[in-house]
């Protein structure tokens, strides 16, 4: 399980860091478009198409990594008032929530990314981006999103059972919530 949990983890965090560099060019790429277009008037082609194609790889690609930190938003006023039985009670029912609402988009990304490379689906415009790619990095993030539910799913129904709070992770491989 510890082994699994690791993998996971460097698998999320070398997704988080290609998203990065996405933001990086996208921003580079914009910030080229603009100082283009303004002073020297010739826009720089594409950057339009490429950060369409590399927003979905910050945003799946951070889903992950914000799962294995547990940084994902809930109500705390209540959540911190119960026991820790209770609270990793609560804990399991976002785990199955968040797995079907994901588990929703992951069939329909996979479907969708199958007809895209099917196609060739690019973009429209100067530049003609495919995206394919961006379709499958998107199922990709879901499929190791729900990964990453699912072992939070194991470690909290095992919390239920010990009665053991996060900071005291009955596995010892939990992140401490700060």
């Amino acid at each position: 399980m510890k082994f699994l949990s690791h993998i996971v983890e460097r698998l999320a965090l070398a997704v988080l860091l290609v998203g990065g560099l996405g933001m990086l060019m996208s921003m580079f790429l914009g910030v080229a478009d603009i100082v283009g277009t303004q002073i020297l008037l010739i826009p720089v082609p594409g950057p339009r198409e490429l950060t369409e194609s590399t927003m979905v790889l910050i945003v799946f690609g951070a889903l992950a990594y914000a799962q294995i930190r547990r940084a994902h938003i809930r109500v705390e006023l209540v959540y911190f008032q119960m026991p820790p039985r209770i609270r990793a009670a609560m804990d399991v029912i976002t785990d199955l929530a968040a797995m079907t609402f994901f588990g929703l988009i992951l069939s329909e990304a996979i479907s969708e990314a199958q007809y895209s490379f099917q196609i060739g689906e690019a973009t429209a415009g100067l530049i003609r981006f495919p995206l394919w790619p961006a379709r499958f990095v998107l199922a990709a993030g879901c499929a190791l999103v729900i990964l990453q539910l699912a072992l939070h799913l194991i470690q909290d129904v095992i919390r239920i059972k010990t009665g053991e709070g996060l900071e005291n992770d009955p596995l010892g491989v939990l992140q401490k919530v700060e």
